[in-house]
């Protein structure tokens, strides 16, 4: 009857998870086509990326590409935008950026005290050195540098072995871009990789120009060590989590027995440390797979964090979930189970799992509940803010930096969140006592993100609903770990003869996932040709006199470089921003909050550059506001790369 009971729940927990995947994922496809379908206009939708751009003999990268597309795409082929390596012209714009910053600091300093001019050394530090005017010595660094950085600029630009092997190519329809990013160019499949171009916020610049072989090292690599990672944090993992067995450590260390036995050191041990502990090294981990992802070589900050995300979550599976169990109950079993058949694995865990349910509602509680309650509070941010405030603010700038709540972290909310969600169908029908603890936890969080999201975080970039498909693959996941370890732990109640009656159910369970893939996974993936066509019908119609190259113009306008034209004379494009946010990149469309319009361009001659720069920030101070240009992007995005427009005539 046990069996019975406990079968029947779980095939109507599977029935009911399943329809409301179904609902859920036909409900966000159809979003996200609709969006897609809405009349704001996309400078994504009309431009592919382009990377393993072959070398041709006496041709720059940027003749191969228009040659190339002119000829295969005639007809749509609009304009490219090639991609210039600039690290040196990237480190003089962060050496500005800082020279900026401290006559932005010395002329508040002298506002607040006109009586007395500010003064520093010129030695290492300020400690010693030559005493000058800072106002003026730091005014004349920047023209200095000004003219090292105009020098540079075009050093870089008329040197055709600057260029790298990708581009950013533009149609002049949708569908001609969907054709284009959906179908293989060369004969090669090495060659001429083409991709739909994130949306110019989501690009992730450093690596748009590693060759094909390389990405293909760089996954096997980073494979392998995540792999190792996971393996190797069980150690200190395992060694946490068996303190709570303190028959088990007394028998190890029999000399701490006296201290194990106060009340305060056993309940701390017991109750607390192992969630805390766990906790703690799950901290860094974040941030350490983050780095990993962008090895491998992902050119989309929103694919990157997806990466990241699947990564942590794999850790947080076997690490948090299949390490707690195995290492909190059967740690004295733990050399017969590693050497045990697989078939048996199941029921060590099914066994273990009832057991350890006091454990993992502790481990909400610490990690869950006042993680829900630490996110609200912000309390790391508000000390973070303090100790930048108290030593590093010397500006309006700084203090703007400071503030700044950033975005959602995606890398670790999604996994946490993933994991919750498992120990909530694996122990709904095992030990459904947890499930209020669940439930709670669930609550608290839908409000607090709902919060957060809406009126606290930035909005990084707009990835139109892409992290779904995973986190549809993690419930179905969680639904087969879940079944599988119900069946091991029948199996060990006096239940096997009835356990077949659930092999049938993990069966139906993938079936369900591979009907979902094939059925909403392709909305996700690519830009149906009709819904293109249809688009670019409607938008010729509301508007025949669109230019839409110069609409595409300075979209993927790299933010480390001022747009410019070489004329008789060299034209230096200046862009005057008044507390623009530094996570919003250039973009092409002025109607929607995802793609922010490109940036107006105020044009000067070089000569005039340095003049007309003191007068802006004398004319700034005396009317209590800030220009900000266009170099203090790439401090901010530490970036690399840069683009020169081309396009047919």
């Amino acid at each position: 009857m046990y069996a019975l009971n406990r079968q029947g729940l779980e095939y109507l927990f599977t029935i009911w998870t399943c329809f409301m995947l179904y609902k859920e994922y036909d409900n966000i496809a159809s979003m996200r086509l609709r969006y897609l379908a809405s009349q704001h206009r996309r400078v994504d939708q009309f431009t592919v990326v382009v990377r393993n751009v072959p070398h041709a003999s006496g041709k720059s990268v940027s003749d191969s590409v228009d040659r190339f597309f002119q000829t295969n795409h005639p007809e749509h082929y609009l304009c490219h935008q090639a991609v210039y390596d600039a690290k040196k012209f990237a480190k003089l714009v962060r050496q500005r950026e800082r020279l900026q910053n401290w006559l932005d600091y010395y002329q508040l300093k002298f506002e607040r005290h006109p009586e007395k001019r500010p003064t520093s050394k010129r030695g290492f530090l300020g400690l010693w050195g030559v005493r000058v005017d800072s106002i003026d010595y730091y005014k004349q660094q920047i023209k200095n540098l000004d003219r090292r950085m105009a020098l540079e600029r075009e050093k870089v630009i008329k040197d055709p072995e600057s260029i790298l092997p990708v581009a950013f190519v533009s149609f002049n329809s949708r569908w001609g871009a969907a054709v284009c990013a959906q179908t293989q160019q060369s004969k090669n499949p090495t060659l001429w990789l083409t991709n739909w171009a994130p949306e110019p916020r989501d690009v992730y610049w450093n690596n748009l120009a590693i060759p094909f072989v390389s990405l293909t090292v760089r996954k096997l690599v980073i494979s392998l060590s995540v792999f190792a990672l996971v393996f190797f944090y069980m150690i200190p993992i395992a060694f946490v989590q068996s303190l709570a067995n303190l028959e088990g450590l007394e028998r190890v260390a029999p000399f701490l027995r006296p201290v194990i036995e106060l009340n305060f050191i056993k309940s701390f041990l017991q109750g607390f440390l192992p969630g805390l502990a766990l906790k703690i090294f799950l901290y860094i981990l974040p941030t350490v797979l983050v780095i990993m992802s962008k090895i491998e070589g992902h050119i989309a900050m929103s694919m990157l964090e997806r990466k990241a995300a699947a990564k942590y979550y794999y850790f947080m599976l076997v690490n948090v979930f299949l390490g707690s169990i195995i290492t909190g109950t059967a740690f004295e079993q733990l050399h017969s189970f590693l050497h045990q058949s697989a078939t048996e694995i199941p029921r060590t865990i099914g066994v273990s799992i009832p057991m350890k349910a006091t454990f993992f509602i502790t481990y909400i509680m610490v990690d869950g509940w006042a993680g829900i309650a630490a996110e609200i509070l912000r309390l790391k941010s508000l000390v973070i803010y303090h100790l930048k405030n108290m030593f590093l603010v010397k500006t309006e700038r700084d203090r703007e930096r400071a503030m700044d709540p950033g975005s959602v972290d995606y890398p670790e909310t999604l996994p946490t969140l993933q994991l919750y969600f498992l120990l909530g169908i694996v122990y709904a029908v095992v030990t459904p006592i947890l499930l209020p603890f669940i439930l709670v936890f669930f609550a608290l969080a839908y409000l607090v993100y709902r919060h957060q999201i809406i009126n606290v975080y930035n909005q990084q970039y707009e990835s139109v609903a892409a992290f779904w498909p995973h986190v549809h693959s993690r419930i179905i996941a969680s639904l087969l770990i879940s079944q599988l370890l119900l069946m091991g732990l029948l199996s060990t109640k006096e239940a096997a003869n009835s356990t077949p009656l659930l092999v049938i159910l993990p069966i139906l369970t993938l079936a369900f996932h591979k009907y979902c893939k094939s059925r909403f996974e392709p909305a996700f993936r690519k830009y149906p040709l009709e819904e293109a066509m249809a688009k670019d019908i409607a938008e010729r119609a509301a508007e025949p006199n669109l230019n839409l190259k110069a609409y595409l113009a300075d979209a993927y306008l790299h933010p480390i470089f001022q747009s410019f034209v070489v004329e008789e004379e060299q034209v230096i494009q200046v862009r005057v921003d008044k507390h623009q946010s530094h996570h919003v990149s250039p973009s092409g469309s002025g109607s929607e909050l995802s793609s922010p319009s490109p940036p107006h361009h105020v044009s000067i001659s070089q000569h005039q550059v340095e003049h007309n720069y003191e007068q802006n920030y004398e004319h700034s101070y005396e009317h209590n506001y800030e220009h900000n240009y266009d170099y203090q992007y790439e401090a901010e995005h530490r970036n690399y790369y840069s683009y020169h427009y081309e396009g047919q005539p």
